[in-house]
This record gives C-alpha cells, structure tokens and sequence, in this order.
C-alpha cells in the first residue's frame, strides 16, 4: 500500500517535462498575448484552475469514458501518439495542420480549453497513466499548472525576455522532444 501511493521523482519530472511540452505554454505566448490585446485582459488563475481540474478528472475519468465507447488504452495511446506527433511536425516546420479558431474575447473556453488543457494534453495524460502512476501524473500537472499562471501572469514580459526569435527557438526545440515522445508511446503500445 505504502508503495502505491510513494512518489518517483524520476517519474514526476518525465512526466512534467512531457507535460510541459505537449502543453507548450511557452510557444503559445503570442496567441496569448493576441487574446490580451483583443480583451485587454487574461484571467490567469481562472484559466489554470479551470486547466487544473479538467486535466486531473480526465485523468481520473477518461479511462471510463473510452470503456463505455469501446476504446482501449493502447488504441487510445496509439491515436495519442499520432496527435502528438503531428502537434511536434506543427512546431518543428511551423505548418499548421490544425485550425483554430480566434475567440472574440478571452475566456474560460479559449484560454483553458483547448489553449492548455486541449485534446493533445488529454490524450498524453491516459497515454502516460499506461506508463506512469497516477500521484507523479498529479504532481506533474499541478507543476505545469503553477508554471503556466507564471507565464499568463508574465506574458508582457516573457515577450520582451525571449523576442520572436527567441520564443520560435524554444517552440522548435519542444517540437523535437514532443517528436521522441510520440515515437516512444507508439513503440511502447504497438510492442514495436
């Protein structure tokens, strides 16, 4: 029992560090500060509570959701896998396979979903709870979480910080782990 529920801080920073780039706080700062010019205003404890929850009750949940429509987990995890690696091909080429809409104001809906806790952030978290155990997932999200109200918090200034070459650098490197890390989960769950 004491076993379960000890934590792996190897486990917790691979999961935070996958996290973190799925999430790509970072390279969505321009959308971000887009979304401010247009409201004048992020709400930036609303938006990472709201992140929060999502993720922790899908984490929680999801795997019952796929149960009643008939998905497994690997399948899930596969289908995640493809997801990410076609989020890292958008970082690392700058193509844009997905369309986004561009919210008329800054809200709930556009800033914590599906900008933080969108479908690619879902399908890693049941794809890491097939690898990881579910107290480092915890942890691993409300690290993210803490981070991402700094950046919301800081945006003006991360701007200013990094620059816009600075800031396709960083999105350029996270696509390249994110790349690993959708290799590994297929691999992983195709027994390849």
């Amino acid at each position: 029992m004491s076993q379960y529920f000890s934590f792996n801080l190897k486990e917790i920073l691979s999961v935070t560090m996958i996290l973190f780039a799925i999430i790509d706080i970072l390279g969505s700062i321009p959308v971000v500060i887009q979304l401010r010019q247009k409201a004048g205003h992020i709400q930036s404890e609303k938006a990472s509570l709201v992140s929060l929850t999502l993720m922790i009750l899908f984490l929680f949940i999801g795997e019952g959701l796929l149960g009643i429509i008939g998905i497994d987990i690997q399948s899930f995890a596969i289908a995640g896998s493809l997801v990410i690696f076609f989020i890292a091909m958008e970082m690392v080429l700058g193509i844009n396979f997905f369309k986004e809409e561009v919210p008329e104001s800054v809200s709930i809906v556009p800033l914590a979903f599906p900008l933080i806790a969108g479908a690619g952030t879902m399908t890693t978290l049941l794809s890491l709870k097939s690898e990881y155990a579910t107290q480092n997932i915890i942890v691993g999200i409300m690290l993210n979480m803490i981070f991402v109200y700094i950046v919301l918090k800081n945006t003006a200034r991360l701007e200013k910080l990094f620059g816009k070459s600075g800031l396709n650098v960083l999105r350029k490197a996270f696509g390249i782990i994110l790349l690993a890390i959708a290799i590994k989960l297929f691999r992983n769950n195709t027994g390849l």
